[in-house]
């Protein structure tokens, strides 16, 4: 049975803005999965819905079986990070993980071992506004992990994290999903999670795009060509004239639909200049691109 069920789930804001529309999925005990989209893509509704913080529209969620207002001391079963900034400024981290601890009748001993398990305890007794970006994040991360839950909503994560805690986090989440917790992250950041996540939901404006394992969204994936010029602006307009789809990524661009040799081709009848041509599988943020585009064109 999954451990998180979605059906038919919408929430609209006004007569004007659905932001979730007609949303199914679920989430499997011991995976990580990754929830991907843009930014205003749904997610983060989608994520207080699970949690009884917005009501749908339309459509049900269950948590570990039922309703999350249902649980019997819900926080000891989910954990959330839904927003960082929640914490009173003049506070000391470890005073403001007590006073949740308490609200939520868990054990004041939680506190500094969960404090030790994102790598807070030298800074517990500092007030919170003293806190970079990246401490108020493992902060908020301590605080979905005060109840010892077997299921972690997580929404931006690694807002704030420079690459050394990226990658911290990568090994932190593999460690909790190792242990047969459950974990759900969103990210608009395909690329930080792609190393990470064992299943993917693609959104993009409130809809459900794709779902699965990246391997088997790879399989059905059309290659990508990746060609560096000096000229990129100029061989990306001649490109599109051909009806390419073509997208910059860094410093490259990532085309679909032709082939290397015919982006050669272009290139060397224009007289343009290329540093890299080469032809490669798709990475997680193509195949959002694809999937994204496929269903924009149907």
């Amino acid at each position: 049975m999954p451990v998180i069920e979605v059906e038919h789930l919408s929430k609209r804001f006004g007569r004007k803005i659905l932001a979730v529309d007609d949303v199914s999925f679920a989430v499997e005990a011991g995976t990580i999965t990754g929830f991907l989209g843009p930014n205003g893509a749904g997610k983060t509704t989608t994520l207080r819905m699970l949690v009884d913080l917005v009501r749908p529209t339309a459509g049900s969620v269950r948590v570990l079986g039922g309703r999350y207002r249902e649980l019997a001391r819900p926080a000891t079963r989910v954990g959330a990070l839904l927003d960082a900034s929640g914490f009173h400024p003049g506070r000391s981290g470890r005073n403001a993980l007590r006073i949740v601890a308490a609200a939520a009748g868990i054990d004041a001993t939680r506190v500094d071992a969960a404090l030790e398990m994102v790598e807070l305890t030298g800074a517990a007794r500092r007030a919170v506004k003293g806190y970079s970006m990246g401490m108020k994040q493992r902060l908020a991360l301590a605080c979905a992990l005060l109840g010892d839950p077997e299921v972690l909503l997580l929404d931006e994560p690694a807002n704030g994290l420079d690459p050394e805690g990226i990658r911290w986090l990568r090994g932190f989440l593999r460690a909790r999903a190792a242990e047969g917790r459950t974990v759900l992250v969103s990210s608009h950041v395909l690329a930080e999670v792609e190393q990470t996540v064992d299943d993917v939901l693609i959104i993009s404006k409130g809809k459900l795009l794709a779902q699965g394992p990246i391997s088997r969204l790879a399989a059905g994936a059309a290659p990508v060509v990746r060609a560096r010029s000096p000229q990129a602006e100029k061989l990306e307009a001649l490109l599109k004239a051909r009806g390419a789809a073509v997208n910059r990524l860094e410093a490259a661009l990532a085309i679909r639909g032709p082939g290397s040799a015919e982006v050669g081709e272009v290139a060397h009848a224009n007289g343009l200049v290329l540093h890299e041509l080469l032809t490669e599988q798709p990475s997680l943020e193509d195949l959002f691109l694809q999937i994204a585009g496929t269903r924009r064109e149907q």
